[in-house]
């Protein structure tokens, strides 16, 4: 009897301290569910229904779904669907969980399954007064689930492959391309080697960092790097993206409050040489309650896209924009439909050629995030900015802009599929997916699909000179294009064309002269890149006309020359509001005033072939400077010659000095040049009484401001 009595005593303290542990448990899980730590709180939640006895149907039921969720939010798919499954066991499902559980199912492939489950969600929604949101989203599952195994069987001409060299034992999520060659791939990676050493309640890993890898002179990539700069820090830093010029990164930064909910920010960091500074807040909205993630910058860097889920959107995140200005940013717009959906959309990127890429789980898809392309039905950029009070306004003229596809199987697999990044115009590059890692954790990997595309690369330069980086190149088509391009930092761009177009390019350069050229491709049947060369002509210093010969001792052109005077009639008449100094140049042999005769009269023969073709005579004033005027060397010319420096001039005395007689031969040649001087840029601007002949228009009313602009300028 007594054994009998102290067994029973033993149970029920084991009973009541379980229950207590339990209480316990579900509380520490509580407090890391309000914070957003959902790794925590699944283990607190797991620990708390390990130990509710099997008989409380009713309680466990509740704590699967608290647990269920948890595991839904980290992606850990396997887990979830077991806890959701448990949930229907216990009787405690709504239609919420049988559309949660749909879901997860759809993560798996198990579209039958998914079917069934929307459609019990469904059902039970019938029944209840359930949020219209929602009814929408299971619509839309049930929908995906139908579709989806003939989704996957169509060959969307995609090749995928992982690549292992980015990826580590941890999760790698958000590539992103950049330089000029896009020989540099930034990403965000939880590994080892992130800074911090604590682990993330959300994920159970580290907070990630911002990696990079670098392409050799070979083209081939080397293994991840560290960023040595306070870019990063022991907070969680990811998602980056990259302005047009490549100087300024934006990124997310979310910090860490154990007293508060964690609310992702977008910051910004400038790179000054190779290093990247500390990165500080963009204030895209007024509201410190809502998260602002996944920053994208347009491709005419106008315009941040980004998510949030702010008040105002359709569903849980929605994708918006707001205008970057000088002195910080405009007013924000909601992107509103086709894009948006009620459920979330997430990591907007941007294709170069103004395709607008990003992942959704409110589109129908293969399930998990999906990537889809919304493509521009006109530009985005003659929207107006509309008032608070006229959003309806606003997000029905958005939706005008977008044409939504899905690009199938296997860029989109049944897992989450997000953050694309391209080589350029071309369709291939990096993104990033979870699809068979049973954690959840996201790897990069590579992707390409094989299309006609046909483009043209120009390089804008100074005539004799270096690349011009400052410039920009208008670009007009018979077809109604009409587009400002920016170039990079070695003075190139690239930009897709059509075929059976006629484009005209107009480079230009503050204090240089304009060089416009043509091109139009008939047809296509494979890809090709058209390269079209921009020299701009200094205003304030002395031009080289290279390659103009004269027969010995005489001024008499030689047949040889006629490219380089064609290519000067050419930039004459494409700047018509221009006079130039012709001048021609000779060594120190020789008498002075023999040389000077000699040159004027080969600056006269230059000047003459231009009159015949047609530019007028008072716009051009030749010059024969003998050897009054030795070569200035500028750090161009130095680095072909060895053996001269930049701000050497080629004096007699210079040259003479010179021990080398190939090398004094070099310097005499150098000497021998014709040059033209930019005299004026208003010849023909002005009337007999100094009226300026084309006065500014007045300003455009907003309508005819958003008109694109004609072709005028040419």
């Amino acid at each position: 009897m007594h054994r009998y009595s102290t067994l029973l005593y033993i149970i029920v303290v084991t009973v009541l301290l379980a229950g207590c542990g339990a209480d316990s448990a579900m509380k520490k899980g509580d407090k890391f569910y309000a914070l957003g730590e959902y790794f925590d709180a699944a283990a607190q939640y797991k620990k708390a229904y390990a130990q509710t006895p099997a008989k409380e149907r009713e309680l466990r039921g509740q704590r699967a779904k608290k647990m269920a969720d948890c595991y839904r939010r980290i992606n850990n798919t396997q887990r979830a669907v077991a806890a959701y499954n448990n949930v229907i066991r216990y009787k405690q499902a709504d239609s919420l969980t049988q559309l949660f559980l749909g879901q997860q199912l759809m993560r798996n492939g198990d579209y039958r399954g998914a079917g069934k489950a929307f459609q019990a969600a469904l059902d039970s929604a019938e029944r209840t007064d359930i949020d219209d949101r929602f009814l929408t989203i299971i619509k839309n599952g049930m929908k995906a689930a139908k579709s989806a195994p003939d989704l996957k069987k169509k060959d969307s001409k995609y090749t995928v492959k992982r690549e292992e060299l980015f990826n580590s034992r941890r999760a790698e999520y958000s590539p992103m391309l950049t330089g000029d060659d896009y020989d540099q791939l930034y990403f965000t990676s939880t590994r080892n080697q992130a800074q911090g050493d604590e682990l993330s309640g959300i994920t159970g890993t580290k907070n990630g960092d911002i990696f990079f890898a670098q392409k050799d002179d070979k083209g081939k990539w080397g293994k991840p790097q560290t960023i040595d700069s306070e870019l990063n820090s022991a907070f969680d830093e990811g998602a980056c993206c990259f302005s047009a010029d490549g100087r300024t990164m934006y990124l997310t930064l979310c910090k860490t409050d154990p007293e508060y909910p964690r609310y992702a920010t977008i910051v910004k960091s400038q790179r000054s040489d190779a290093s990247w500074s500390k990165p500080t807040e963009v204030t895209v909205a007024r509201d410190t309650l809502s998260t602002f993630a996944h920053p994208a910058v347009s491709p005419d860097d106008q315009w941040l896209y980004f998510v949030s889920n702010m008040p105002g959107g359709l569903g849980g995140y929605d994708i918006w924009r707001v205008e970057l200005l000088q002195n910080g940013t405009g007013a924000v717009e909601n992107l509103g439909e086709p894009i948006n959906s009620p459920g979330d959309e997430m990591f907007p990127t941007f294709r170069p050629n103004g395709d607008l890429y990003f992942s959704s789980n409110g589109h129908a898809g293969l399930g998990g995030l999906d990537i889809f392309i919304a493509k521009p039905t006109e530009s985005t950029t003659a929207l107006t900015t509309k008032t608070a009070n006229k959003k309806d306004e606003q997000l029905s003229e958005m939706s005008s802009f977008y044409q939504i596809e899905h690009p199938g199987y296997p860029l989109n697999s049944q897992g989450d599929d997000f953050g694309m990044t391209f080589e350029g115009l071309h369709n291939r590059g990096y993104f990033c997916s979870n699809r068979g890692d049973a954690r959840g954790w996201d790897h990069i990997y590579s992707f390409e699909k094989s299309e006609v595309l046909v483009t043209v690369k120009g390089w804008l330069y100074e005539m004799d000179g270096y690349e011009l980086p400052a410039g920009q190149v208008y670009m007009v088509g018979n077809d109604g294009t009409n587009l400002k391009l920016n170039v990079k930092g070695d003075g190139s761009f690239t930009q897709e064309i059509q075929t059976g177009v006629d484009y005209v390019f107009l480079g230009t350069c503050k204090g240089y002269l304009n060089h416009k050229e043509e091109l139009r491709v008939d047809t296509a049947t494979m890809s090709n890149e058209y390269v079209l060369q921009f020299p701009l002509a200094n205003i304030s210093a002395p031009v080289l006309i290279d390659n103009i010969f004269y027969d010995f001792d005489k001024a008499t052109l030689r047949p040889e020359s006629k490219t380089a005077l064609d290519q000067l009639v050419k930039l004459l008449n494409e700047n018509p509001n221009v006079t130039i100094e012709l001048s021609a140049h000779t060594d120190y042999l020789g008498s002075a005033e023999y040389n000077e005769r000699l040159s004027q009269r080969r600056a006269e023969s230059v000047v003459n072939y231009l009159i015949e073709h047609g530019i007028a005579a008072d716009r051009l004033t030749p010059k024969g400077y003998g050897k009054g005027k030795p070569k200035t060397i500028r750090r161009k010319v130095a680095e072909k010659y060895p053996f001269l420096k930049e701000g050497d001039i080629l004096t007699e005395e210079f040259v003479k000095a010179l021990k080398d007689e190939a090398q004094q031969d070099s310097c005499n040649q150098l000497n021998r040049r014709t040059e033209f001087t930019v005299l004026r840029t208003t010849y023909g601007m002005f009337d007999e009484e100094g009226q300026l002949k084309n006065p500014p228009k007045p300003k455009a009313t907003t309508e005819e401001a958003e008109k694109p602009e004609d072709d005028s300028w040419f």
